[in-house]
């Protein structure tokens, strides 16, 4: 994961204070809002790392090698991840 607890939290923080001052939603019991925030945050980020993760293993098994970083590899880094985050319909 990409991101620190404490980042997180406060991405957390601000999307919940935001929901609250655009009056869009009452909370009950804002500190198990703040939880949901978080744990979604959280779930999103680990599907984006496991589809991260299987885009470099897809590029690494073809059987010519294309160096990270490259133009190319740059480019079928993008169309993968795009197939991958088009199957999970986000």
């Amino acid at each position: 994961m990409r991101l620190s607890e404490d980042r997180i939290s406060h991405l957390a923080h601000l999307i919940t204070d935001g929901i609250w001052k655009d009056d869009l939603v009452d909370f009950i019991d804002e500190d198990k809002v703040l939880q949901e925030v978080k744990r979604s945050i959280t779930d999103y980020l680990k599907i984006e790392d496991a589809i991260d993760d299987f885009v470099r293993r897809k590029i690494k098994s073809i059987t010519r090698p294309i160096p990270e970083g490259s133009k190319e590899w740059e480019v079928l880094y993008r169309k993968y991840y795009q197939e991958e985050i088009d199957k999970k319909k986000f």
